[in-house]
């Protein structure tokens, strides 16, 4: 039997490197799950992300002036805002306008009015918040009833807020409304957290 010999010295041929079958598989893996978290962050901050300041002093002291806060987009999707919920919204759905953050005081088909500096919904006072006593009941003077998709918003600093009392701002649409305020970074003396 003939054997094969090999070679010896200096040869003008260079193997070829062959690629592993997994390596196309596992570059593929890489790709895809690059991908699928860019995906996730994008959707994370385009439903919770929305970051936006607040103007002026009307939510102190729970949000101060400048201060930076995010919305949830999504919130108001499935569900429709609630008493206490801050949210944020174009005032008569100005585009052009800054976005106002403020407090859901009453929704659709209640009947809010201010008495005495006392806020009343559907004839009962508002006790769920202790602030200072409302000097200018505005628009809410006598009793206003809120339309099928309406919500009347104050700021927390009830006496230097431009809100639903105002006839420029009235009661707020729901298609106005961007989204539910859930977390403040910290100014301040007020610190990071989420929002009540």
């Amino acid at each position: 039997m003939a054997q094969k010999r090999k070679r010896r010295g200096l040869s003008f041929y260079e193997e070829k490197k062959k690629i592993k079958p997994g390596f196309w598989k596992e570059v593929f893996s890489y790709i895809f799950y690059l991908f699928m978290v860019t995906l996730i962050a994008f959707v994370l901050v385009l439903v919770f992300g929305m970051r936006v300041s607040t103007i002026g002093v009307s939510m102190e002291p729970t949000l101060a002036h400048g201060q930076e806060v995010l919305i949830n987009r999504m919130s108001y999707i499935l569900f429709k805002p609630e008493c206490g919920d801050i949210i944020a919204f174009k005032p008569n759905g100005n585009e052009k306008s800054h976005y106002y953050i403020k407090r859901v005081i009453a929704g659709p088909g209640e009947t809010v009015q201010i008495i005495g500096g006392q806020i009343y919904v559907n004839e009962k006072p508002l006790e769920k918040y202790s602030y200072d006593r409302i000097e200018t009941a505005g628009l809410a003077a006598t009793p206003y009833l809120l339309g099928e998709n309406e919500f009347f918003v104050l700021g927390d600093n009830r006496n230097n807020s431009e809100d639903s009392r105002s006839g420029n701002i009235g009661a707020v649409q729901r298609d106005d409304i961007v989204g539910r305020v859930w977390f403040c970074f910290a100014k301040d003396n007020i610190a990071m957290g989420f929002v009540k």
